[in-house]
């Protein structure tokens, strides 16, 4: 797995100004990666992930110098995304996700896209 700070300012615009939908593609399982993607309408699709960097079995899913900026911003109110293989994802402390730490991690999205939290919804199945 490969992994690379990316930014905010490479989302699409809509993110910032439309109401948008947050999705896991898999049941809320304990997992530090859970595949998503924000829609808007029916021709707005993003996918966006959500990691969480602390997991480290069978093996550390984390950097230690990228684990280090994200524990660094959450602590400010912010969410580093990062490239996984490709696809974007907002990276959290922890080492598995709950529905509480993904609402935050979500609010934290919209918060870097300049949009207000109530424009953005999480859909999790359980």
């Amino acid at each position: 797995m490969t992994i690379a700070i990316a930014d905010a300012f490479d989302l699409p615009d809509w993110l910032g100004t439309e109401q948008v939908v947050w999705q896991a593609t898999t049941s809320l399982i304990e997992a530090a990666h859970v595949p998503g993607q924000l829609t808007s309408g029916p021709d707005r699709t993003y996918q966006l992930d959500l990691l969480a960097v602390d997991a480290a079995f069978p093996k550390p899913i984390c950097p230690e110098r990228e684990r280090t900026l994200v524990h660094q911003a959450w602590h400010y109110g912010e969410v580093v995304l990062v490239q996984i293989d490709f696809r974007l994802a907002a990276a959290v402390p922890g080492t598995r996700f709950d529905a509480n730490v993904m609402c935050e991690a979500l609010r934290r999205v919209a918060k870097s896209v300049g949009a207000p939290a109530s424009n953005f919804t999480v859909a999790v199945t359980l």
